[in-house]
């Protein structure tokens, strides 16, 4: 029985010492309302939201840095990686590889990656390497925090004058 008056007196249909929360009470005007009682709780769901909202938001942006953070690692190995097989390439062809190299990557990003492009193309010991530098953009425009990934990559030289 103890229970039960417990859950009831948390349900808020048994007040302290018997009463029903639940009763309506008379205003001086005539209007009816509902009887609350210290222990209510009514709009703290808002407020939760309201003090929450900005944390949420906070840890949304941070996640999407993150995500930017690896998109742009992901495009570097993906620019250097065709840069190095546009070289390699080139170099069996007669052409110029090293221009060769830096078209292909730069091609193969994003406008927005491209201002910050910075590649490095070689050959050491029979592969073409290449090596592409980019800026990490931020979520919030306007800023910059320095923050550069690389991608590395090489492609045999099968044939031409840069082959062993």
């Amino acid at each position: 029985r103890k229970a039960l008056t417990r859950f009831q007196g948390d349900r808020g249909s048994v007040g302290p010492f018997g009463s029903f929360g639940n009763r309506r009470r008379k205003s001086t005007d005539g209007d009816t309302g509902t009887w609350r009682g210290a222990g209510d709780d009514t709009g703290s769901a808002t407020l939760e939201f309201a003090g929450l909202a900005p944390l949420i938001l906070a840890v949304v942006a941070i996640l999407w840095q993150c995500v930017l953070f690896g998109y742009s690692w992901s495009l570097a190995g993906n620019a250097a990686d065709e840069g190095a097989r546009a070289g390699a390439v080139a170099a069996v062809r007669g052409d110029d590889p090293a221009s060769a190299c830096a078209e292909a990557a730069r091609a193969h990003l994003p406008t927005a990656w491209e201002g910050s492009f910075s590649p490095s193309c070689g050959t050491t010991g029979g592969v073409y390497q290449a090596h592409v530098e980019v800026d990490v953009p931020l979520f919030l425009p306007g800023f910059d925090a320095g923050w550069h990934v690389s991608g590395e990559a090489g492609a045999a030289q099968e044939g031409g004058e840069g082959a062993e």
